[in-house]
């Protein structure tokens, strides 16, 4: 592995770090939003309080907080209580880091390939979050359309700005429509608003040309897992299925291989 890669790497698995603090604690400060605030609480945030076990509260030592390593070192187990710690801390890692190799072998080490490894690690993040929650928040579906859009503009991506701009309306406006419509006659609501707001964001650096073959891969995507849920039994009472995880899936499908192989794919 070259230099290059090999710092991509690593850049990748401290990003990776990053982007289990915004999983684990994006989702709590949404719900805490829509709560009564106790004026006594501590205060809870991205950056506050500093990293800890979720079982001892104890604060982890900066050996303790090494990407990958320091998983591997404490053999799955924190430090101070033994507690198992969830494997899906040094995937989320191990998958983020791979794919700021892959932006880097694919577009080097430029504005370009760290602004799709951006894209790419926020898909992560929001497909997690919301197969976890069924949340999106904003806090990272607005970030992700709008620097899709500041991408365009100082061409660190090849999408024209008036591409970006036109996919971010149709994306936000075809799901509105469609939830409207389902929500108008049946009487409940289909699809939440952070559905849009994605797919708003992944207009906004594919194109709306692009949306067409990512809603059907998602679509079809989300039909099949959901069948073979309900063959199997898991599917959840109420018949929900997060749209958000298969929407982050298809985005980065076309963006690494482009809107015409998607669609060959139907032909």
């Amino acid at each position: 592995m070259s230099l290059d890669l090999l710092l991509a790497f690593g850049v990748g698995l401290v990003w990776g770090s990053f982007t289990n603090v915004l999983i684990y604690r994006l989702p709590r400060m949404v719900m805490a939003a829509h709560e009564a605030q106790d004026p006594q609480a501590s205060r809870f945030d991205v950056c506050c309080p500093a990293s800890h076990c979720p079982h001892c509260q104890t604060p982890l030592k900066v050996w303790h907080n090494i990407p990958v390593l320091s998983f591997i070192g404490l053999r799955g187990r924190c430090g101070v209580c033994g507690q198992a710690i969830g494997w899906t801390y040094p995937l989320v890692e191990l998958a983020t880091g791979l794919l700021w190799v892959g932006c880097a072998w694919q577009w080097g080490l430029s504005l370009e390939g760290l602004s799709w490894a951006l894209f790419f690690s926020s898909l992560l993040a929001l497909a997690i979050i919301d197969s976890q929650t069924t949340l999106l928040p904003d806090a990272l579906t607005q970030p992700l359309l709008w620097l899709g859009l500041i991408a365009s503009a100082n061409a660190w991506v090849t999408l024209p700005l008036t591409q970006a701009v036109w996919g971010t309306v149709a994306g936000y406006a075809s799901l509105w429509s469609v939830a409207t419509v389902f929500a108008y006659f049946k009487g409940k609501e289909g699809m939440g608003a952070g559905d849009f707001k994605l797919l708003a964001a992944l207009g906004a650096w594919l194109g709306p040309l692009a949306l067409i073959p990512l809603v059907m891969l998602a679509s079809t995507g989300g039909a099949l897992v959901g069948l073979l849920l309900l063959w199997r039994g898991q599917l959840r009472p109420d018949g929900y299925l997060p749209f958000g995880p298969f929407l982050a899936l298809a985005g980065a499908v076309i963006a690494w291989f482009g809107s015409d192989r998607v669609l060959s794919f139907f032909a």
